[in-house]
């Protein structure tokens, strides 16, 4: 029997305004199936983010979801609690959809592939030399793997966490089978930037909740193309500062709406309809001023 109804779900902090859900449910009504998607935030107590993880978890396999998504902060925090990784979230170390199957929590990711989709559509002919990114994190871990896979010839990674950001390009090095990545130091971020030709942010600044610029805005230069994967608001304050200087920008809309296809994908066995899926997020984000 063909089956015609998914349970998805949420899984983050401060996620009470996602898009995700009508993302979802719209392109399920597309192809005549139902598709109920529910927020589970995991509140703001970050001791305890480990334990409901573990709980949501367990509960949601229990109560028959067909697969989740997770973001901010448990990209990485989930994986010892699934029962197995595909080889996109092996690759880099972080899960952004569970997929239950056959008894089993298997952990994906479709971050990388999204982003690369979103930067190829979005800045097509973006120089590629030299590429500075922002946040070590789960969602950093995929951006910077799928840069190198665009044919970046060199990542450089910078993190609060400096630990953080050494392992990534420690892991980079080792799958690119060369010294494309290295790190740097907030300090030396404005010389590194210099001789770069684009910028991404991967971190959660920027976003409501941390609502300030993620680098000294002195550092930026007309040459660099910006891109925030971050889609609350939509003019982020470091787009907003590359624009006034004339830079090239990209929003986030684009990788979450790539990233979701791709989830739908695997949750649900359907081919999703990414273009209709990326007129849905202009449709969601027309007139409202948080997107703005």
């Amino acid at each position: 029997m063909t089956r015609t109804s998914f349970l998805m779900g949420l899984i983050g902090t401060g996620i009470g305004r996602s898009l995700s859900p009508e993302l979802h449910e719209r392109e399920a009504d597309r192809h005549q199936v139902r598709c109920l998607y529910r927020l589970l935030d995991l509140g703001g107590a970050k001791r305890h983010t480990a334990e409901n993880l573990h709980e949501l978890l367990g509960a949601a396999r229990s109560l028959g979801f067909a697969g989740l998504n997770v973001t901010h902060p448990v990209k990485q925090l989930v994986l010892p609690h699934l029962d197995r990784l595909a080889p996109t979230a092996a690759r880099v170390r972080a899960v952004n959809t569970v997929v239950f199957a056959d008894g089993a929590a298997v952990g994906h990711n479709t971050d990388g592939t999204g982003f690369a989709a979103a930067l190829t559509r979005g800045l097509p002919d973006a120089p590629m030399r030299h590429v500075v990114q922002l946040g070590a994190g789960g969602a950093g871990s995929a951006v910077a793997h799928a840069l190198l896979d665009l044919g970046a010839e060199r990542v450089t990674v910078v993190d609060p966490a400096a630990g953080r950001a050494r392992e990534l390009a420690e892991a980079l090095n080792t799958d690119a089978g060369s010294e494309r990545a290295r790190t740097c130091d907030a300090a030396s971020l404005g010389t590194v930037l210099q001789e770069a030709d684009g910028l991404v942010n991967a971190s959660p600044v920027g976003t409501p909740a941390l609502p300030r610029l993620p680098l000294d805005p002195a550092a930026l230069h007309p040459g660099l193309w910006i891109v925030d994967i971050n889609y609350r608001p939509l003019r982020t304050p470091l787009l907003e500062a590359g624009r006034a200087l004339g830079c090239r920008t990209l929003h986030g809309g684009g990788m979450l709406v790539h990233q979701a296809a791709g989830t739908f994908r695997l949750v649900t066995g359907l081919e999703p309809r990414t273009a209709h899926m990326l007129a849905d997020f202009a449709d969601l984000t027309a007139g409202v001023r948080e997107h703005s």
